[in-house]
């Protein structure tokens, strides 16, 4: 176990089965059979950065399912992908403002001095490493287009 985060979601599972927290440790659970599987595929162990990739990939599923629930009418099962999306948020660094990340932004357009949606990739792609886990990069993306077309 090198990485603080995994040994940290490993706690977790332990105290909430002596809770008896079942959300919670069903949520963790998938949240460790995922890191698991893509260290056995990968065949290395994950580091932080890639834990928390593995989270924030959990994360944009579980938005996903809960907008396709609320569009289906199906609160309660919306409400569950909500509940998970609040623990696996536990695991992220505090995510960033609209005005922080369109400050990175503005930094990032002035270090590569580029305009124009033709730079759409080549900011995101200073963008990724700078936000990631800070930032629900659909946001940050949606924020470069923003800046581009202005």
């Amino acid at each position: 176990m090198s990485a603080p985060l995994k040994s940290k979601l490993l706690d977790d599972v332990k105290q909430a089965m002596r809770a008896g927290d079942k959300l919670r440790l069903g949520t963790l659970r998938m949240a460790t059979a995922a890191i698991k599987q893509r260290e056995v595929d990968e065949r290395i162990e994950l580091d932080d950065a890639n834990v928390m990739a593995v989270i924030e990939k959990m994360i944009k599923q579980r938005r996903d399912a809960e907008q396709q629930y609320r569009a289906a009418e199906r609160a309660e099962l919306a409400d569950q992908e909500a509940a998970e999306i609040t623990i696996l948020e536990d695991y992220l660094p505090a995510q960033l403002s609209e005005a922080e990340i369109a400050g990175e932004i503005s930094t990032v357009l002035a270090e590569l001095g580029v305009s124009g949606m033709q730079a759409m990739g080549q900011v995101m792609g200073q963008l990724k490493p700078r936000l990631q886990g800070r930032a629900d990069m659909g946001k940050v993306s949606a924020l470069v287009r923003q800046q581009l077309q202005g």
